[in-house]
């Protein structure tokens, strides 16, 4: 399973670079500073932003005076991370095996990477042994559709006119949408002083049609469930979504309340 869930995943995201930033990127972007407080990030620390994509987390570690480097498996999200952060090192690696020495850097960050990968725990075990003593990981999930409306819209729209679980996505490990569940991870991999919270945050989008976009041309499960339906359906589906957000009118467009949990450990001393 762990070999067909990276297939599906370098597939998506090595299409997703051209429009990422100015659609999806615009919701993951709205929790970067809170991934960088709990890691703690400050001037002269060694950073590695690991599953950059297109390094918007090295961006603003490196803003903040940090040494910044990241890692990801698609050559293409690299490609683009390399043009947009050029003070930067970007290199092509496997989250689960990193091409990185034992305690060599001093604050790894993972925005929503976690959850994609099929084997989270060891990939922060490896977070760990590339950590210095004292070192600190941070990462992000979606925290569950009920705290997520932009995710809510899609999915009671989709189940009203469309057909649900389609797309024929393998499903990584790890079912990551609760603190708990990221305390829980952080612990297996052995870190100590765990934590994990709900951060919540706005998307503003233009109106329902934008917000599918950013679906299909920003992630990958999601792309496959909406790649998955009929356009007739979809057209149902992006009206249906229009008519719910009302209540999220903001001007000209939508401002969509989202939710992610932050989650955070240290590297025993």
């Amino acid at each position: 399973m762990s070999d067909a869930v990276r297939r599906f995943e370098l597939a998506a995201w090595e299409l997703a670079p051209g429009q990422y930033a100015a659609g999806f990127g615009r919701a993951t972007a709205a929790f970067v500073p809170a991934l960088l407080a709990a890691g703690g990030v400050g001037a002269g620390m060694r950073v590695l932003d690991l599953c950059c994509g297109l390094g918007m987390v090295a961006a603003s570690a490196q803003a903040l005076g940090a040494e910044v480097d990241g890692v990801d498996f698609s050559p293409a999200m690299l490609a683009a991370a390399r043009r947009a952060v050029p003070g930067a090192v970007f290199r092509q690696g496997d989250a689960a095996a990193l091409p990185l020495a034992d305690g060599c850097r001093d604050v790894v960050l993972v925005n929503f990477g976690v959850h994609h990968v099929p084997e989270p725990v060891q990939v922060l075990r490896e977070v760990r042994r590339v950590l210095v003593p004292g070192g600190r990981a941070a990462f992000t999930v979606w925290a569950a559709p009920a705290r997520n409306q932009a995710w809510r819209l899609l999915f009671d729209a989709i189940r009203r006119h469309g057909v649900p679980g389609t797309g024929n996505a393998p499903s990584p490990q790890g079912g990551l949408s609760e603190p708990g569940q990221c305390v829980d991870l952080l612990v297996r991999a052995g870190f100590a002083a765990v934590e994990a919270e709900v951060v919540e945050a706005r998307w503003e989008v233009a109106d329902a049609a934008a917000l599918v976009a950013a679906f299909r041309t920003g992630t990958a499960r999601m792309a496959a469930l909406i790649g998955a339906q009929s356009g007739g359906q979809m057209q149902m589906v992006v009206q249906d979504m229009q008519d719910a957000a009302a209540e999220f009118r903001d001007g000209a467009g939508l401002s969509v309340p989202i939710a992610a949990v932050v989650a955070r450990g240290v590297v025993a001393l």
